[in-house]
């Protein structure tokens, strides 16, 4: 099977395989002609055992020691439950913590953030984990970064394209062969298609945190 395939057999991205890949996660055979990896069905089952695990946000150390052998998967989830139990209290003293504004009322214009902030703070000091805010906004940059991308490549096919049309209502007698001058024009078309296309996608994969969450631990 080829990696297209794979990622849809499995449902996963082919960045998040070639980094369980280079996590030593996954071993596919190679082929001896051309190099190519060549994935079979014990390397799609091993990556929907890994999907599942990662899907319970399960780390990948924890994964590479049930492959191993070094945790049998009993004993891999109990050590997991044991975080999981932990970030539910976690996530019990955020809500508590959000009944508490919720109870002060008022608008956010009246909003004491300084004030709850330094409580935040206090509770932080103390071993408590409240959300990353610049985890969170690199979702943004990402796509901000991908729109620039993509956006600079349209432009350049356009002005490529208006080039074109400029030079032969200036030049008509030099204008190429009909054939020539379709590939002339359907290139950049086919070329910002494409980038739309990959645009897209990429959208998608910074809306799942795939990539993110595959590399997180």
């Amino acid at each position: 099977m080829k990696i297209n395939e794979v990622e849809q057999a499995v449902g996963i991205t082919k960045k998040n395989i070639r980094f369980y890949e280079q996590e030593g996660l996954l071993h596919p055979a190679r082929n001896l002609e051309n190099g190519y990896r060549v994935y079979g069905e014990k390397d799609v089952e091993e990556l929907k055992k890994i999907k599942l695990l990662r899907k319970l946000n399960m780390p990948l150390e924890e994964i590479r020691k049930l492959q191993n052998g070094e945790l049998t998967l009993s004993d891999g989830l109990q050590r997991h439950l044991v975080v999981l139990e932990r970030e539910r209290e976690r996530l019990g003293q955020i809500c508590g913590f959000c009944d508490h504004l919720a109870e002060n009322g008022g608008q956010m214009s009246s909003l004491m953030a300084s004030q709850y902030l330094a409580e935040m703070e206090h509770m932080e000091q103390e071993g408590m984990r409240f959300m990353n805010v610049k985890q969170l906004d690199q979702k943004k940059q990402k796509w901000k970064g991908a729109m620039l991308g993509a956006g600079l490549a349209l432009v350049f096919c356009v002005w490529f394209l208006a080039l074109m049309v400029v030079a032969i209502m200036e030049e008509p007698m030099s204008t190429p062969e009909l054939l020539l001058l379709l590939v002339f024009v359907a290139a950049p078309v086919v070329v910002g298609i494409c980038i739309v296309y990959v645009l897209l996608e990429r959208k998608r994969e910074i809306q799942r945190g795939e990539e993110d969450a595959a590399s997180k631990y």
